[in-house]
């Protein structure tokens, strides 16, 4: 991925100030809680949302701010306890695939609506097995106490992040984890431009490198130097057109996953006939911005 221009530098790695210049940068580990309370406190709120509303934007939210969080923790990951930060990151994904598994129904019964594809007979039964999901979701939400769960992590990481007697100044340490994130970026699209055009695994990977690099530079970009638009703009393409071809391959797992509950409610396999095209529409659509990074 090409640079953006990059300008000088006016930060301080946390030094004393000259008479009237601004005040020293927070060292990274007493910025930490500034970036995840916000975060935690969106999440419960989202949770606590999705109990009273069925809408597939809640879900949606849901799904985006615990992502978000997931990629917060990486980023402090060298200031965090290695098991500790592990665990909450993985309780953030399980959190994250409650909410997705009937986000999931959403995205299949919206794309067959929207494509026209013919299988307005398959609607009813979609439409009860997203209700299905929905409610598996909202009871694993709940049994799982996000609130507490979430202060919890919040406290423990905070509490873990500031023990340490170094501090290291937060735009020098944001800079070496965006760093990080872009080169994981860069061997994943390289991996991805070299792999089969039927290996959607290495393009899945392309898209949560680009998505958390993207949320790396939302996060970060005030302590930066230099301009990240250009980089962003790139990125959010990187999203939309990755993120398309993966609404059609979850959508078309979904359905074979599910033949035995559709059978007999419409055309299924022409359904999937459609599906298995626009796969490979979008996978050359995919590898082609593959080439610009």
């Amino acid at each position: 991925m090409k640079r953006d221009g990059h300008r000088e530098s006016r930060k301080t790695d946390g030094g004393s100030s000259p008479a009237g210049s601004n005040p020293p940068e927070p060292a990274a580990q007493a910025a930490f809680a500034s970036y995840a309370a916000p975060l935690v406190s969106d999440a419960i709120a989202y949770a606590n949302a999705v109990r009273d509303d069925p809408s597939p934007e809640a879900l949606h939210k849901l799904r985006v701010s615990l992502r978000r969080l997931r990629s917060l923790w990486w980023a402090f990951a060298p200031l965090l306890e290695k098991g500790e930060n592990t665990r909450q990151r993985a309780l953030y994904k399980y959190l994250a695939n409650a909410a997705g598994k009937t986000r999931d129904w959403d995205i299949l019964i919206e794309l067959i609506r929207h494509e026209d594809v013919a299988a307005n007979s398959l609607t009813p039964t979609l439409e009860e097995a997203r209700g299905n999901a929905l409610t598996t979701s909202r009871e694993t939400l709940t049994n799982a106490d996000v609130k507490h769960l979430l202060r919890e992590a919040l406290t423990s990481a905070s509490t873990d992040i500031n023990t340490a007697h170094e501090r290291v100044p937060l735009h020098k340490f944001a800079s070496k984890r965006v760093a990080a994130s872009e080169r994981s970026l860069m061997k994943r699209a390289k991996r991805a431009r070299r792999a089969r055009r039927s290996n959607y695994a290495a393009f899945h990977d392309v898209r949560k490198a680009g998505k958390k690099l993207r949320y790396l530079l939302e996060f970060f970009e005030p302590v930066l130097s230099g301009s990240h638009k250009r980089t962003l703009k790139r990125l959010k393409q990187v999203q939309k057109r990755f993120g398309a071809l993966n609404d059609i391959v979850a959508s078309e797992m979904l359905l074979r996953d599910n033949a035995s509950l559709l059978a007999g409610s419409g055309d299924t396999e022409g359904v999937l006939h459609w599906f298995h095209k626009e796969r490979k529409r979008r996978m050359r659509s995919a590898a082609g911005l593959l080439r610009k990074l």
